[in-house]
């Protein structure tokens, strides 16, 4: 623990340092290359797999079941209504869920007696409900609204909060990085975007925002200083003085958010749970990175230029050449 904190003290005083700012091509190019990956594999895969809550459709849950074997849905769905292809899942120990398309009151009926049947359980222990393909489309449609809406806020905050609007850029981009590349996960591995899912994004928007603003607030009172840095260097320090914050906040909020996935998914079985929480897991993991590897960098990027801050730059650099010795045998 000792160590810790000294290598702690080390980047917070300068002693120790990491290039993060100098590096910036091989982060970006990282974020590229994972950004592409994430939405090129969903897409020969078919898509996103979205959840019955927002392209309707009928979902059975049988609770109790004698045996757990997929298998024995799938086939009574299909004995039913031979041309659909249902979406069978465990829930817990002893659940099986089973989700269809848009089916007659009749087709709901018999398959609901069937699964009955073929799980051994009394037909109340089989519970079927009903979305409306009307109403998904406006909860998918209300998803993105409510998502374009934060994002426009959160812009306007940062611009308005550090009264510069390549922070607010720069954090935006972070933000976006971050949410296609938890949305790519949810695509690559097949799993459902649900209305959870979707409220894990925002909170995960949430925590990566304000993992940068923090980061952000250092880098302003870095750069605000006079100091014998220049402005890049001014940003590097700011990144390597809230690193070991970033890596112990990241820690600290993964282990609960790890227990609720562990147990939403294999104990209690609850979807909503490892919705949320396998949304949240993956956004705090990709958040930091992008706090520390995309948002700041690309805020030194993109202010390098200004004539600002080359006069700056080149007053240090002139006033750093005139304290150097003059080397002994150098002609004068």
């Amino acid at each position: 623990m000792a160590s810790f904190s000294q290598f702690g003290s080390d980047l917070y005083t300068g002693k120790r340092s990491y290039d993060f700012v100098g590096r910036r091509k091989t982060w970006y190019l990282i974020a590229v290359a994972c950004i592409v990956i994430s939405l090129a594999v969903p897409w020969l895969r078919g898509g996103y797999q979205l959840g019955i809550e927002f392209t309707g459709g009928s979902e059975f849950t049988v609770s109790d079941a004698k045996s757990t074997d997929q298998s024995i849905a799938t086939e009574t769905v299909e004995r039913v209504v031979s041309d659909e292809a249902p979406r069978v899942s465990q829930l817990g120990t002893h659940g099986i869920r089973v989700q269809t398309g848009q089916l007659t009151n009749a087709q709901t009926d018999e398959i609901a007696s069937d699964l009955a049947a073929a799980y051994d359980v009394p037909e109340s222990q089989v519970a079927a409900t009903f979305i409306g393909a009307t109403w998904g489309a406006d909860v998918l449609a209300q998803a993105i609204r409510g998502l374009v809406i934060f994002l426009a806020l959160a812009a306007v905050f940062m611009a308005l909060y550090f009264r510069t609007w390549k922070m607010s850029l720069a954090a935006m981009t972070a933000l976006v990085h971050d949410l296609l590349i938890t949305a790519g996960v949810y695509g690559i591995v097949g799993l459902e975007v649900t209305p959870a899912a979707v409220i894990g994004f925002l909170t995960i928007l949430g925590y990566s925002l304000y993992d940068t603003v923090v980061v952000f607030d250092k880098v302003r009172e870095n750069t605000a200083i006079e100091s014998h840095r220049t402005f890049k260097q001014s940003v590097n320090l700011a990144i390597n003085q809230t690193l070991v914050r970033s890596i112990n906040t990241s820690v600290v909020a993964l282990l609960p958010v790890a227990a609720i996935l562990f147990i939403g998914s294999y104990v209690l079985g609850a979807g909503t749970l490892r919705d949320i929480s396998l949304a949240l897991f993956i956004g705090i993991i990709v958040g930091t990175y992008s706090t520390i590897f995309l948002a700041a960098p690309m805020y030194a990027h993109l202010r390098e230029n200004e004539p600002k801050v080359l006069a700056s730059d080149a007053k240090k650099a002139q006033a750093a050449a005139k304290q150097r010795p003059v080397q002994a045998g150098a002609d004068v």
